[in-house]
């Protein structure tokens, strides 16, 4: 009986990547362009209505819609970038850009709280008057803005970790245009000028929070992280549980974007035909990508293995530089 100790095997479900939908994506990058455009021309009319009526509350909000503009900017970008062909340098293509601007926009989004707190601070310890009416009407138009180019964002967003921050940007300035509203009704009604800063508080907690889980996500991504839902457990026992498969080790799972999940490793089989081993790697690999949607899996098939136990492989650097397996 002819056996294949070292057999490795690569599947790529090139549907799942995304390759096959690029009408969506244009479609995308059009709103993203237009959605940029609006918010750049009200920033400016933001920023200036809020100096005018020494509001922070609307300084804070133009801040942030400025960010927000910078963050689509980017979102744009990355779906550009991430549509470029994969080649020898770069062999998983430029899916990583995505994530990378996801990250950056969360950090932005953490500075800009900061920036808001201080500010605040600042506010409680010297009260400013700000004027009621152009923070109501300006914090309105906002409102709408933002409520409109983030409900265009919301179905794209489930998808994809870049766009979800984009459009938690818009969310979040949606959110805090209400405040500033309520900021203004209040001011007008009592005169009780600390509610601008007391508002400002509440925008950058909340822009703070909503940046926290994309700022965790990417993190995990980029770390090579299992991805976000999946139970590992189950899918070693799956993987252990398919008929012909002997052993397991040297397991890694990882995202390599938002929906594109990888999987590689060594199987243990017995000593049998290159053909039945074969049978067993095209077994398992079916079963990693109906039951936990892994779309790319590289397989290798081994008569003798490590020990059992040894199912997490870990990494060492020897002295030559090269990397290898401890088992």
């Amino acid at each position: 009986m002819a056996k294949d100790p070292h057999k490795r095997h690569d599947d790529h479900n090139h549907a799942d990547h995304g390759h096959d939908h690029q009408a969506p994506v244009d479609k995308v990058q059009r709103r993203l362009g237009i959605a940029i455009a609006l918010t750049m021309l009200f920033v400016v009319g933001e920023a200036i209505a809020g100096y005018r009526a020494q509001s922070l509350a609307l300084l804070s909000d133009a801040g942030h819609n400025f960010a927000d503009a910078l963050a689509l900017l980017l979102s744009a970008g990355a779906l550009w970038m991430q549509r470029k062909p994969a080649h020898a340098g770069r062999t998983y293509g430029y899916h990583r850009v995505g994530i990378l601007v996801a990250f950056a926009n969360a950090l932005s989004l953490v500075a800009i709280s900061a920036l808001i707190f201080w500010e605040a601070f600042q506010r409680f310890e010297s009260p400013v008057a700000a004027e009621s009416g152009p923070m109501i009407w300006v914090a309105l138009i906002a409102l709408l803005l933002n409520a409109g180019i983030s409900l265009s964002l919301h179905k794209s967003s489930k998808q994809d970790l870049n766009l979800r921050s984009a459009y938690l940007h818009m969310l979040g300035d949606a959110i805090a245009a209400v405040g500033v509203v309520i900021a203004g009704v209040v001011i007008k009604l009592t005169a009780w000028h600390l509610a601008d800063p007391v508002v400002s508080v509440l925008i950058g907690a909340l822009i703070l929070w909503s940046s926290w889980s994309i700022l965790v996500d990417s993190v995990n991504v980029l770390l090579e992280g299992s991805p976000k839902g999946l139970d590992m457990a189950a899918l070693e026992s799956a993987i252990r549980a398919t008929p012909g498969v002997d052993g397991l080790h040297d397991l890694h799972v990882w995202s390599v974007t938002s929906g594109v999940v990888a999987c590689s490793c060594h199987i243990l089989v017995a000593d049998q035909s290159v053909r039945s081993g074969q049978q067993v790697l095209r077994s398992v690999s079916e079963m990693l990508g109906s039951r936990f949607k892994i779309s790319h899996t590289t397989i290798q098939v081994e008569v003798e293995g490590c020990e059992p136990s040894d199912v997490f492989c870990t990494l060492e650097v020897a002295a030559s530089g090269h990397h290898g397996h401890s088992h």
